[in-house]
């Protein structure tokens, strides 16, 4: 049985019961029984599994006792919530304004006009987002977005809803979108979504923005001067630009295998979702055709994935509701895009198979400006990229097996002339992934074990010391899907989210964090029967540790069917 045909986004978390306040994350750049679907689920473009996934708010309830855990799963479970800190809010002047709210039954974009609140000022100390949505009834997870101006500023999926009913809670730093919100515009969110007699979730979201305003020492954030979007895949920016930084919401979903495009396999291997080239992928940027910007996508997983919901009830997989866009320091290219004209702007996923499709990758450029200078002039001096590596080894037998490592470097380097001098910036990145990914005949056995890594250095060499800022990047899965003779299905899995930043000044350390959010998850059911057939157990933990110069943060969840038996925050 195919992991696919059992079943099926700076600071920002996913609302949960734990600690009222906490240390703002630092920049730390946060299936077997694989994946088939039915006609009906590729139609609704969700993502994994036919079942439920609770969500809550964490001020729910205090953790459960081992006298208060079922013996499987009900029809309810606690909400579900993270280990992830909330946003930090300054103790100054707020200002709500709700930006969209809407019903979502199947693909009619909610629009409405955002109009910048009146009472708090034009430049903000910080803007947080807030999502609260609820869904009841049986439902798969979907994806959305909210765009405003354009600019889009937010993506996410949604959970899978209990019969009984779920609530639940995002929050999102959108401070760096300062500029969009000064200047109001149009307002589009959708969460595709399909409602029938079978399927009966309806989405009920509402979003809301808080601005806080500038007081005493707090003072407003250190946003980007402008927020741009492409124009017919064309980028115009200021003259006097002497940063650039490009963001792109990559996911790969919508239906097809490209949800699930890790265990994606060549000929001649015998598994149910194929790619020629393997499953590496990487999310490449062009400016004018030349190569500007590599990375590793973040392996996703959403809350039905791996064939098994019950794994994502309470906790979801890093990222899942927050998904965090891919940046690309683009400031080497200034010199090049400070000419007035349009440049073309073109995003690529590597390793998608011809003609297929099942990746998005929405664009925004965010733009600091020389105050000082109407035109700053500049070149690009240089663009180097080693060959790109991706190899995969097929061993068949009665356990199938492919091995793959791949990897890419680029180095990309150009000057400014600004107001207060030269600057040079120099980009390098590197990426690797490797993986073995085994199954068994009808894939009843489907296990991977993969890491990625991303590695970017930034030297900024010009206007006082030279400064570095070094990011470390790791991604891991390590799971195993088995289908028993009595349609037992189990999942044991673990997916890591780390990263390591560290700046100098002048060779001095003046910054560092470390962040390590790690899920883990095994949970059983019975497949092939009706939601109160499945006798389901499992339990989920998440712990979320990041620490630094700005302090520290460490948190633990654990779950067992459904409800939270330990939530426990030490540093």
């Amino acid at each position: 049985m195919s992991m696919l045909a059992g079943v099926i986004l700076s600071a920002s978390t996913f609302l949960g019961a734990g600690p009222a306040s906490a240390a703002a994350p630092a920049d730390a750049a946060r299936p077997a029984v694989t994946p088939a679907r039915s006609a009906d689920r590729a139609a609704a473009t969700p993502r994994d599994a036919p079942s439920e996934t609770p969500v809550g708010t964490a001020a729910d309830a205090p953790a459960g006792t081992a006298a208060d855990t079922p013996a499987e799963f009900g029809t309810d479970w606690h909400d579900p919530l993270t280990a992830a800190p909330p946003v930090a809010k300054p103790a100054t002047k707020s200002c709500a304004v709700t930006v969209a709210e809407a019903q979502f039954r199947d693909f009619t974009p909610y629009r409405g006009t955002y109009t910048p609140p009146s009472d708090c000022g034009d430049r903000w100390s910080k803007v947080v987002l807030r999502l609260d949505g609820k869904v009841k009834g049986r439902q798969f997870d979907r994806l959305g977005y909210l765009h405003i101006g354009g600019v889009e500023i937010f993506r996410t999926s949604t959970p899978e809803p209990s019969p009984d009913g779920i609530e639940w809670s995002v929050e999102k730093d959108v401070s760096r979108y300062s500029d969009t919100f000064r200047r109001g515009g149009d307002v589009e969110m959708l969460i595709g979504n399909v409602v029938d007699d079978t399927y009966t979730g309806v989405l009920d979201v509402k979003v809301t923005l808080t601005f806080y305003a500038q007081g005493g020492a707090v003072k407003s954030a250190a946003a980007p001067d402008r927020v741009l979007t492409l124009q017919d895949g064309t980028l115009t920016t200021p003259r006097n630009s002497e940063r650039i930084v490009a963001e792109v919401y990559a996911t790969g979903s919508g239906g097809g295998c490209e949800e699930y495009w890790y265990l994606t396999v060549p000929e001649p291997a015998s598994y149910s979702c194929k790619a020629d080239k393997g499953p590496y992928r990487e999310v490449q940027i062009k400016v004018d055709g030349q190569l500007a910007g590599i990375a590793e996508p973040f392996p996703t997983v959403w809350t039905g994935g791996w064939s098994n919901p019950f794994l994502w009830y309470v906790i979801p997989g890093p990222r899942a509701f927050d998904i965090k866009p891919i940046e690309y320091d683009l400031t080497p290219y200034a010199g090049l895009l400070n000419d007035g004209r349009p440049h073309r702007i073109d995003v690529s996923v590597v390793g998608v198979p011809a003609g297929q499709t099942g990746w998005s990758t929405p664009v925004d450029v965010l733009v600091w400006q020389d105050a000082k200078r109407a035109h700053v002039s500049g070149a690009l001096t240089e663009v180097r990229a080693a060959d790109l590596t991706n190899s995969s080894t097929y061993t068949p037998g009665s356990e199938e097996r492919l091995d793959t490592e791949g990897g890419h470097r680029l180095t990309t380097a150009g000057y400014v002339d600004t107001s207060h001098g030269r600057v040079w910036t120099t980009v390098r990145r590197t990426l690797a992934n490797t993986s073995a990914h085994h199954w068994t005949d009808g894939e009843n056995t489907d296990a991977l074990q993969a890491t990625w890594t991303d590695d970017e250095t930034v030297t900024v060499d010009g206007r006082g010391p030279v400064g570095v800022r070094r990011t470390h990047r790791t991604y891991t899965m390590d799971g195993t899907t088995t289908l028993a003779a009595d349609d037992r299905l189990r999942t044991v899995l673990t997916l890591g989210d780390r990263a390591a930043v560290d700046e100098t000044r002048g060779g001095r350390r003046t910054t560092w964090s470390r962040l390590d959010d790690t899920y883990a998850g095994d949970a059983t059911y019975t497949a092939n029967v009706p939601r109160d057939q499945r006798h389901a157990v499992g339990t989920t933990s998440e712990r979320y540790r990041l620490y630094g110069s700005d302090g520290c943060y460490d948190r633990v969840l654990v779950t067992a069917q459904g409800v939270l038996t330990r939530d426990r925050s030490d540093c």
